[in-house]
C-alpha cells in the first residue's frame, strides 16, 4: 500500500516541518513520520469501514420500515438486495478486518455518523442504485460490480467526505489517493473465498520500507549544511531566496539519497524527485532540480562518490 515514492512525499512533509538543526533532538520529528505512516493505514479502515456501516444504515431502515404502524406492503416485504449484497457481507463479518478496525481504534462513523447518512442518500439517489433494485435477485458478480461502482463514483469523489477528511487530518489528503485505489482494486479483485487477512493489507510492501523512510529522514537532517553547500555549489547563478523551500528540500534528499543508499539506481532517485517537484512544487521546478542534480552526478562519477551496489545502479 505504501510505496517508496509515497513514503519520500512523508519524509519530505516532516523535513518541512522540521524547525531545529543538524544538532538538535528530533525524535518528535521522527515520531511524527512514524505516525503519519501509520495514520495512513488508519484512513484505509475508516474508508473500508464506511461501506460497512452503509450496509448497517440499510439494514437499520428495513427493521424500522417493517415496525411501521401503517407498514406498506413494500414495507413489509422489501428488496433486501443491498442489505445481503456479499461482498457487504464479507466486510461486515470479516473477523481479522473487524479486530484491525478496532485495534486501530476507528470509531468515527460513530461519532461522526451524519457522514454515514450523506452516503447512504448519495447511493439511493443514483442511478447505479436504480439499475441494482431493479431485480431482487443477484450473484457475486453483479454484488462486487455494484460495490465497486458505489465506491469509484460515489464515495471516493464525495466532497463532503473530503472536507471532513481535510478536517480530520491534513497529511490524509495526500494519502487519498493511494488508499482509495488501494480498495478499489481490493474489491475488483474480491472472490467469494477470499482469504480472512484479505481485506488487511500490510502497510509496507516490504519490511526495508519502513527503515528507508526513517533513515532518509535521519541522514538528510544530519547532513543538511553539507547538502546545501553541494546544491549552492552547482546554483551559483541562483540566489538562496529565490529557491522554493520544497525545492531544496527535494535536492536535499535527493542528494542524500545518492551519496548514501547504494542500492537505489540512480535514475530512479532522480525520477522519483522529479515527479514529486511536479506535483507538490513550482510548474518550473522539476527542470530546476533536473538540471542541478544532473551536473552533481556528473561530478560524482567524476570523483568516485557514486557507490553503487549491483549492475545497472548508474
Amino acid at each position: 500500500m505504501l510505496n517508496r515514492r509515497h513514503i519520500r512525499v512523508k519524509v519530505m512533509q516532516t523535513i518541512y516541518a522540521f524547525k531545529g538543526g543538524e544538532s538538535d533532538d528530533f525524535k518528535n520529528d521522527q515520531k511524527f513520520l512514524l505516525n503519519s505512516f501509520d495514520d495512513m493505514y488508519h484512513l484505509y479502515l475508516l474508508q473500508l469501514s464506511l461501506l460497512i456501516e452503509v450496509q448497517k444504515r440499510v439494514e437499520n431502515q428495513i427493521d424500522k420500515s417493517q415496525l411501521k404502524h401503517l407498514a406498506t406492503s413494500e414495507d413489509k416485504d422489501p428488496n433486501k438486495k443491498l442489505v445481503n449484497n456479499e461482498v457487504l457481507q464479507l466486510l461486515r463479518y470479516n473477523r481479522t478486518l473487524g479486530d484491525t478496525i478496532r485495534t486501530y481504534g476507528v470509531d468515527n462513523w460513530e461519532l461522526d455518523d451524519e457522514y454515514v447518512d450523506v452516503i447512504y442518500k448519495a447511493i439511493l439517489a443514483s442511478d447505479i442504485y436504480t439499475e441494482y433494485m431493479k431485480t431482487r435477485t443477484s450473484d457475486f458478480k453483479a454484488d462486487k460490480n455494484f460495490i465497486v461502482d458505489v465506491f469509484k463514483e460515489i464515495i471516493a469523489p464525495n466532497e463532503k467526505l473530503y472536507d471532513y477528511l481535510e478536517d480530520k487530518n491534513l497529511t490524509w489528503l495526500d494519502d487519498l489517493p493511494t488508499v482509495n485505489t488501494t480498495i478499489a482494486k481490493l474489491l475488483r479483485k474480491c472472490k467469494p473465498d477470499a482469504a480472512d487477512a484479505y481485506f488487511t493489507p500490510k502497510l509496507y510492501k516490504d519490511l526495508d520500507d519502513k527503515a528507508f523512510g526513517v533513515s532518509l529522514f535521519k541522514k538528510t537532517i544530519l547532513s543538511q549544511t553539507k547538502l546545501n553547500a553541494e546544491i549552492d555549489n552547482k546554483a551559483k547563478n541562483w540566489e538562496a531566496d529565490r529557491i522554493a523551500q520544497i525545492d531544496y528540500i527535494l535536492m536535499q534528499m535527493a542528494v542524500c539519497e545518492l551519496l548514501h543508499f547504494p542500492s537505489i539506481p540512480v535514475k530512479v532517485t532522480i525520477n522519483e524527485y522529479l515527479e514529486i517537484a511536479k506535483e507538490y512544487s513550482t510548474p518550473k521546478s522539476s527542470i530546476f532540480i533536473n538540471g542541478i542534480l544532473d551536473k552533481l552526478v556528473k561530478e560524482y562519477q567524476e570523483n568516485g562518490t557514486l557507490n553503487k551496489i549491483g549492475r545497472g545502479l548508474m
